[in-house]
C-alpha cells in the first residue's frame, strides 16, 4: 500500500506544471520514475525491490543533482534576464517604487535640515525628486515614443526653473517664513517634508503612467491643446515672478504691495501660471493612458488647484497681505478691482497712488 502511494506521488510530480514548463521537481521524479521501471521496481509483486534498492539509491542522488543543476541553470537565465533589463532600459519600477525613491529624497532632506535647523534646501529638494522620479521612469521605461519626451521635457524643463528660482530667492531673503518656526519642531518639520513628497508624487502621476507605458500613441489634436495650455501657463508663471522680483529689487518700493504688470490684473498671477502648466501636463499625457485607471491622475491638476486655492498658496498670501497692509485704504481698493487668480483686464481704472 505505501509502495502505491509512493508510485502515485512519483507519477503525479513527473507531470509537466499547469504553465506548460518542467519544474526541478518534476524533472527529478520523472527521473526516479524512469530509474524505478529500468530496475524492475514497478514488477509485479514488486520483484526486485530489496536487490535494487542500494543502485537505485544512488542514481536517485545523481538525479536529484542534474535537477538541481537544472534548476540553478533556469535561475541565472533569470537573474541575467534582469540584468539586461536594466542595461536595456526596460527595469520595472512600478508606482509604489517611485513613490518610495520620492519619499526617501525628502525624509533624508528631513534629517538634515532638522539637524540644522534650516529650510534653505527644501524647494531645491522638492525639485530634485521631481527631476529624478521624471528621469529615472523615462529611462527605466524604455523610452519610446514622442509623448515621452514631450510630458517629461514639460515637466524637467518647469523644475529647472522654478526650482532654481526659488533657490535664489531664499538665498537673497535668507530664509522662508513659512518655516520659522516649524524649523525648530522636527515633528511638525517631518510632516512639511512629508507632504512635499506626497505633492510631487501625486503631481507627476500622469507623467510616471505615460513614461510607464508600453505602446507609446502618436501625438494628436488634443495634445497640442495640452501644449498650448502648458506653455501659457509657464509664459505666465515665469513673467509674473520676473515682474515681482524686478518690483522688489528697486529701494522705493520696499514695504509696498506689487500693482504693476500681470500683478494690477490679478494678485496671484503666479498661481494662475502654475495651474495651467499641470493642466497642460494632463491634457498632453491623457491621450496616451492605456489603461482606464490611469485617468485617475486627473488627481494631478486638481490637487494642485485645490493646494494653491485652499491651503498653501492663496490663503497665505492673502493672510500676510491683510497683517501689512489691511489697514491702508489703498491696498483695499486694490482687492476690490482685482481679480484673485486669472488675469483679466480692468474696464475702468481705479488705481490709487
Amino acid at each position: 500500500m505505501k509502495h502505491q502511494v509512493a508510485l502515485n506521488l512519483t507519477r503525479k510530480l513527473a507531470q509537466p506544471s499547469k504553465e506548460g514548463g518542467v519544474t526541478g521537481l518534476s524533472l527529478l521524479a520523472r527521473r526516479s520514475l524512469l530509474t524505478s521501471r529500468r530496475l524492475g521496481l514497478l514488477g509485479r509483486g514488486g520483484r526486485g525491490l530489496l536487490g535494487g534498492g542500494a543502485t537505485v539509491g544512488a542514481l536517485m542522488w545523481q538525479d536529484a543533482g542534474a535537477a538541481i543543476a537544472h534548476s540553478l541553470h533556469t535561475s541565472s537565465g533569470l537573474l541575467s534576464s534582469s540584468a539586461s533589463s536594466l542595461f536595456t532600459g526596460r527595469l520595472e519600477m512600478g508606482l509604489l517604487g517611485w513613490l518610495a525613491v520620492d519619499v526617501a529624497i525628502n525624509w533624508a532632506g528631513w534629517a538634515v535640515a532638522s539637524a540644522f535647523k534650516t529650510e534653505k534646501f527644501y524647494d531645491l529638494l522638492g525639485s530634485v525628486s521631481f527631476l529624478t522620479l521624471t528621469a529615472g521612469s523615462l529611462v527605466a521605461g524604455g523610452a519610446s515614443g514622442a509623448r515621452k519626451f514631450v510630458v517629461s521635457g514639460m515637466v524637467m524643463a518647469w523644475a529647472v526653473r522654478l526650482g532654481s528660482y526659488l533657490v535664489t530667492r531664499v538665498m537673497k531673503t535668507g530664509g522662508d517664513a513659512r518655516f520659522d518656526e516649524v524649523k525648530h519642531q522636527p515633528g511638525k518639520f517631518f510632516v512639511y517634508w512629508t507632504m512635499q513628497a506626497v505633492w510631487v508624487f501625486v503631481t507627476l502621476l500622469p507623467v510616471l503612467c505615460i513614461n510607464g507605458g508600453r505602446s507609446p500613441v502618436p501625438l494628436g489634436p488634443l495634445d497640442a491643446l495640452g501644449i498650448a495650455v502648458y506653455g501659457l501657463g509657464m509664459a505666465l508663471e515665469v513673467t509674473a515672478d520676473w515682474q515681482k522680483a524686478a518690483w522688489k529689487a528697486r529701494p522705493e518700493n520696499k514695504g509696498r504691495f506689487i500693482d504693476e504688470g500681470l500683478w494690477s490684473l490679478s494678485r496671484h498671477p503666479n498661481y494662475c501660471g502654475e495651474m495651467m502648466i499641470w493642466w497642460g501636463v494632463f491634457l498632453t499625457c491623457a491621450p496616451g493612458f492605456g489603461a482606464a485607471w490611469q485617468y485617475v491622475s486627473v488627481a494631478s491638476p486638481v490637487v494642485v488647484m485645490l493646494l494653491l486655492r485652499y491651503v498653501s498658496g492663496v490663503p497665505l498670501l492673502e493672510e500676510m497681505g491683510e497683517k501689512r497692509w489691511g489697514s491702508e485704504p489703498a491696498f483695499q481698493e486694490y482687492k476690490a478691482r482685482t481679480n484673485l487668480l486669472l488675469p483679466l483686464p480692468r474696464f475702468k481704472d481705479t488705481h490709487v497712488n
